[in-house]
C-alpha cells in the first residue's frame, strides 16, 4: 500500500466498495480510497477505443465490442463492475476516454479549468467518484496547504475591477462564474496524486457536507497518450 495515502491524515483507506460510500469523512479525512491491485490490461483497452473528440463518453456497448486478449478482458470486467456497483449505488458514473480539456485563458490571474486546483459543489447531498484506470492520474491537496484564489489581495482586487457592479453583488458573481471554486496552492505544499485503478471518493461542498470538500485538480495529460477516466 502506498505509504503517502496511509500516513496522510486527509485520506482514509478501505478495501472494499461498500466501505467506499458508506465511511463517513470526519476531521481533516475528506478522501477516501479504494486501494486495489488490479490485474489486467487497461492499456489495451485504451488503444483500442476510438476517441472522436477531446473527451469521448464510453459506454459499456462500446467496450463488449472490443475484440481483446485474456488481461484485456480482465481489465474490462473490472471497470464493468465498478460501472454497475455505482450505478446500483443510485450514482451515474462516466467512462471517458481524454485526450485532453478545455482551457480556460481569458484571464491571466485566475483560471477556472480543471487543471487548476479546484472543489466540486453541489446543492445537493453528493460525492465525487473517480478512478483513473490508464494514463495520468489527478491529485489532491491537504486544504491547509491551499488558499481561496478569491481571498488572494492582488486576484480579489482584479476580480472587483472585473466585476465593476454593486459591492453587495459582488459575492454572487464570484459563485455564478466559479471564481470562488478555484485554490492557490502554498509554495511548500505536497500534492498527492491519486495514481491508477484505485476507486475514490472525494468530498463535495454541499449544504450538508460536515468536512471541508477535497481541492483536487486534473493532471496535464503525458505526451501522445490517452487517459481513461471513470467520474461521476
Amino acid at each position: 500500500m502506498n505509504s503517502t495515502f496511509s500516513n496522510s491524515n486527509q485520506i482514509g483507506i478501505v478495501s472494499s466498495f461498500s466501505e467506499l460510500v458508506h465511511t463517513d469523512f470526519e476531521g481533516e479525512q475528506n478522501a477516501l480510497c479504494w486501494y486495489r491491485n488490479l490485474d489486467g490490461d487497461f492499456a489495451e483497452i485504451t488503444a483500442k477505443l476510438s476517441l472522436k473528440e477531446n473527451i469521448t463518453e464510453v459506454y459499456p456497448e462500446d467496450l463488449m465490442a472490443l475484440k481483446l486478449s485474456e488481461k484485456g478482458n480482465a481489465a474490462r470486467e473490472i471497470i464493468l463492475n465498478d460501472l454497475q456497483l455505482l450505478t446500483d449505488f443510485g450514482a451515474s458514473p462516466s467512462l471517458n476516454l481524454l485526450k485532453c480539456y478545455e482551457r480556460d485563458d481569458e484571464f491571466d490571474f485566475i483560471s477556472t479549468d480543471v487543471y487548476s486546483f479546484h472543489v466540486d459543489r453541489s446543492p445537493i447531498a453528493t460525492d465525487t467518484f473517480l478512478c483513473t484506470y490508464h494514463g495520468a492520474a489527478s491529485d489532491i491537496i491537504p486544504n491547509s496547504q491551499a488558499e481561496q484564489k478569491i481571498l488572494i489581495p492582488e486576484i480579489r482586487q482584479k476580480l472587483k475591477e472585473l466585476h465593476d457592479g454593486a459591492e453587495e453583488e459582488f459575492e454572487n458573481f464570484l459563485e455564478e462564474n466559479y471564481f470562488d471554486l478555484h485554490y492557490q496552492q502554498h509554495e511548500d505544499a505536497e500534492p498527492i496524486n491519486l495514481g491508477v485503478k484505485h476507486l475514490w471518493r472525494l468530498a463535495v461542498d454541499h449544504p450538508k457536507q460536515k468536512v471541508l470538500p477535497c481541492v483536487h485538480r486534473a493532471p496535464i495529460e503525458n505526451e501522445g497518450e490517452y487517459r481513461l477516466l471513470l467520474i461521476c
